[in-house]
């Protein structure tokens, strides 16, 4: 009887067992169709070639994919992850080594499916869950325009990815619990100015990919609602799109939403950290109905319900050596008010980067400093020094909580574990 219910057990794991894996191999070859086509059949006019380069800024393609010093799109650069480094690949048109060999579907199976021409998985690093939304029209110019490139002989690095995440069959998994192929498809009900913002806010932009949180697992959790998220392995937080209290511009004017992305600084806000190599890299080159496409989308977005939680005041001792440093470090340019300097230094007071939950761009900008990108629109940006070499973790914590709590300020100190954790 035991040896009976054993067998049936055993039966019944290895049927549960194998229905698993045929549902992993089917959600990851699900949409695909067989590549019919060759590297020597994709004939690039020069209208493709000149709107892939565009599209390749848009998507920002060589931040990533150019190492410093480097060759443009000539790959090496790693992208540390939770899990390891991967390491961006060869765009070039090498044909041993880039794209040489590649055909426009198989292009396009990257962009659409995250697979290789080999058939292999692409580790997500490669935004693909967002890519996935490019239209085919968008992905030959693309490919035009990297197969115009000049060839660099470059050999892609291999990933270094702890177990059992450097494995296809943990990839596999992942991409059926995560990823859904798809297509962009036009809301009705919106504008085309709309669609288009949400085409390249949500497509080649691939904003959700720092605006959005991740799980234990590095997907993305509600990608479309840009609720902000920490940006993995910077620890800069990539705040809300879509709350009044981080960075959502429903009530800003859509002039100052498309001079945020086309200079790095506007009226309302300014770009620091990782946006400002975005600004920099990429939306700055954005033609302006582009721009302005994207603002009527990103004002649009439902706002996120993110009541305030006000915090503890500092300590009296915490307090008053933070307005000690304050004045001595900080009043200067932005004010013993924190008022600020109009075209120069940003206001302190009422600032949303100030009161934010989570300090941790302050953390990053008192110890490494904050640099607007220069762009044609504002080529010589005032930036702030970094004061790693003058405060220690605790005068970094108590300043930050000064200010947080500073002219009607109601946000919650700054620990010593704080400024560590994020620094």
């Amino acid at each position: 009887m035991k040896r009976t219910l054993w067998l049936r057990g055993f039966l019944a794991l290895l049927v549960a067992g194998l229905a698993a894996l045929a549902w992993v191999v089917w959600m990851n070859g699900r949409g695909e169709s067989p590549i019919t086509d060759t590297a020597g059949d994709f004939v690039a006019t020069p209208q493709q070639v000149a709107r892939g380069a565009y599209l390749a800024r848009a998507g920002n393609c060589a931040a990533c994919h150019t190492t410093r010093g480097g060759a443009a799109y000539a790959g090496g650069l790693g992208l540390a992850t939770p899990f390891g480094t991967v390491f961006a690949s060869n765009l070039t048109p090498d044909p041993q080594t880039g794209l040489g060999l590649w055909s426009a579907q198989t292009f396009w199976r990257a962009m659409h499916h995250g697979r290789a021409p080999d058939g292999r998985l692409l580790y997500p690093a490669f935004p693909y869950t967002s890519y996935t939304l490019v239209s085919r029209e968008d992905s030959d110019a693309l490919f035009a325009y990297l197969r115009s490139l000049a060839p660099v002989s470059r050999r892609n690095t291999p990933h270094a990815l702890v177990f059992p995440f450097n494995t296809q069959a943990a990839l596999a998994v992942w991409r059926a619990l995560y990823f859904r192929p798809g297509a962009f498809e036009q809301d009705p009900t919106h504008t085309p100015e709309w669609n288009r913002g949400a085409y390249l806010v949500r497509g080649l932009g691939h904003c959700a990919a720092c605006h959005a949180p991740r799980n234990a697992l590095g997907a993305t959790v509600d990608a479309q609602a840009l609720h902000g998220g920490m940006v993995a392995m910077q620890n800069w937080y990539a705040p809300s799109l879509a709350s009044s209290r981080e960075a959502g511009v429903a009530d800003w004017d859509t002039q100052h939403v498309v001079d945020l992305l086309q200079t790095g600084m506007s009226a309302r806000g300014t770009a620091l950290g990782p946006m400002a190599e975005v600004v920099y890299r990429s939306t700055q080159h954005l033609l302006p109905d582009d721009l302005r496409a994207m603002a009527v989308f990103l004002k649009d977005l439902p706002p996120q319900s993110h009541p305030a939680q006000p915090g503890d005041a500092p300590g009296a001792a915490q307090y008053a050596n933070g307005q000690r440093l304050y004045v001595r470090h900080c009043a200067e340019c932005h004010g013993r008010q924190g008022e600020g300097a109009q075209g120069a230094y940003p206001p302190l007071a009422g600032n949303r980067v100030v009161t934010m939950d989570t300090p941790a761009n302050l953390v990053q900008l008192v110890l490494h400093g904050g640099y607007l990108p220069a762009t044609a629109g504002n080529p010589r940006p005032y930036g702030m020094p970094p004061f790693r070499h003058l405060l220690d973790d605790a005068e970094v914590a108590d300043v930050l909580s000064y200010i947080r709590h500073a002219w009607g300020h109601r946000a919650s100190p700054v620990t010593m574990l704080d400024v560590l954790q994020y620094q």
